[in-house]
């Protein structure tokens, strides 16, 4: 991999611009493929990694030295396909694969698929609904003893 600076990529072209030619043809093609199912989400570089986002952050990829590795994000869509990413997991979240053995595409579009509706079931409950759930109010209790 080519040195990189402590700055972050200015964008995903900058980041793949980067990386060796194998690493970022498998990238690209993991990026074609994220596209082709999420058409509307935006594009960013979020820890200084490429993600795409759309009504919240959908998944997140990247390459490392041996490695590319898909962060998905979500415990139950990982739950859900669990049989097929076997192969590919490595940690919480995380999914590797090689330039020579990728994710298959149509496991990727389903786990896109899969993560658009998660986010959008959480934007239609309402953001703080979903994300701060309404607590108990706390009895108070007086520190005086009669």
């Amino acid at each position: 991999m080519k040195q990189q600076s402590n700055s972050a990529p200015g964008d995903v072209d900058d980041y793949l611009a980067n990386l060796p030619t194998d690493m970022r043809d498998a990238l690209q093609r993991l990026r074609t493929t994220i596209r082709s199912v999420a058409p509307e989400a935006e594009e960013v570089v979020s820890y200084r990694i490429p993600a795409f986002r759309q009504h919240g952050m959908l998944v997140y990829y990247a390459a490392f030295k041996d490695h590319c590795s898909l962060f998905v994000g979500s415990t139950a869509v990982l739950r859900r396909f669990a049989a097929e990413l076997k192969p590919f997991a490595a940690g919480k979240g995380t999914l590797q694969f090689t330039p020579q053995r990728p994710i298959p595409p149509a496991l990727v579009r389903r786990i896109v698929r899969e993560r658009i509706a998660e986010n959008k079931s959480r934007v239609s409950v309402g953001r703080s609904e979903a994300e701060y759930p309404s607590k108990r109010p706390r009895k108070i209790r007086s520190k005086a003893r009669s």
